[in-house]
């Protein structure tokens, strides 16, 4: 999301639920939520667990599975996982709570995203060391390597930097993860300007984006979609019923002209019937694209986020009592 400190937000919203269309096989190969927790209070680090950051329930993750979720996007503080530099060790007490959701999803079938939520960024300071940063995603890799349902997510929204840079850094950690063993996984790579669908092309970061290579061909493009009135994903209101499929249209285009694939890393609207109508247009614009969109995530899940307008987290959160009902012929 569009914010560098994530606080726990809460919100009253009323519910305006349409009524669920009727469920079919959904053409999308990843489907979920993102869990977030382990990356909150990034201005106490290395924090403490309990208190600054904490790590996703495993039942509510099983909860989303059994309503037909099948990607969960992990979301991590990079200085937590390597503190005061890049280069260093890790900390073994953060890994291994890693390594605990990582083995709960996957040993569940479903895909864990390792995200390092960052947005370009090691201790505040925009990313230029790419040989740091390489040595970074290979550390991560290696612990891995062997796990094909574990997929690497470059870094989370970078924005306001160079567009080389961003790119450099995306090719980087490919290359350095597929070094590291890693050769079975996916690898969702993120844009400058937040990764947004809606500026992929006029911000420019198509452009270097475009040019990634992967050995293992498997690397996928991961926009945020937000549908509010300045892309933030910090209100309830949507633009329009509309809004969604229009704001993707140019990056579908951009994935075919291409030929990329694509996901939805990120997105949300409110728990009112616009909102609802302009999602629904969205992923079924993605639906009928399928050949380059390979699937969307919801911002957010986990257990901190109290009555967050786009919560997810079963069994009361808005979006999971409003919003989740309507939306599962897209999963």
């Amino acid at each position: 999301m569009k914010f560098v400190e994530i606080l726990v937000a809460a919100a009253t919203i009323a519910s305006a639920v349409a009524a669920p269309t009727k469920k079919r096989a959904s053409k999308f190969e990843f489907v979920g939520a993102n869990e977030s927790g382990a990356e909150f209070g990034n201005t106490a680090l290395p924090g403490r667990l309990g208190k600054d950051y904490t790590w996703p329930e495993q039942n509510a993750i099983s909860t989303m599975i059994g309503k037909g979720m099948n990607t969960f996007r992990v979301p991590i503080m990079m200085e937590r996982f390597i503190p005061s530099k890049m280069t260093g060790t890790v900390n073994a007490t953060y890994a291994e709570g890693l390594d605990n959701i990582v083995k709960f999803i996957t040993g569940k079938g479903a895909y864990a995203i390792i995200d390092p939520h960052n947005f370009g960024r090691y201790y505040s300071n925009i990313i230029t060391d790419v040989d740091g940063f390489g040595a970074w995603w290979s550390t991560m890799a290696k612990r891995y390597a062997s796990n094909s349902k574990v997929i690497f997510d470059t870094n989370n929204e970078f924005h306001d930097e160079d567009n080389a840079l961003v790119a450099n850094l995306n090719q980087k950690a490919i290359n350095a993860i597929r070094a590291a063993g890693a050769t079975s996984q996916y690898i969702f790579v993120e844009g400058n300007s937040w990764t947004g669908a809606w500026h992929w092309i006029s911000s420019g970061t198509a452009d270097g984006m475009g040019k990634l290579t992967d050995p293992s061909d498997k690397i996928v493009y991961e926009m945020h979609q937000y549908l509010d009135s300045d892309g933030s994903g910090t209100s309830e209101s949507c633009v329009s019923s509309t809004i969604g499929k229009e704001r993707l249209q140019a990056a579908t285009a951009w994935l075919k002209a291409n030929g990329k694939k694509g996901i939805l890393g990120e997105t949300a609207g409110g728990s009112n019937s616009q909102c609802i109508a302009a999602l629904q247009g969205m992923l079924g614009h993605m639906a009928d694209n399928s050949d380059v969109w390979s699937g969307w995530l919801w911002w957010g899940a986990g257990p901190w986020w109290g009555n967050y307008i786009y919560g997810m987290e079963p069994p009361s959160g808005p979006a999971y009592t409003g919003i989740l009902p309507s939306l599962t012929q897209y999963m």
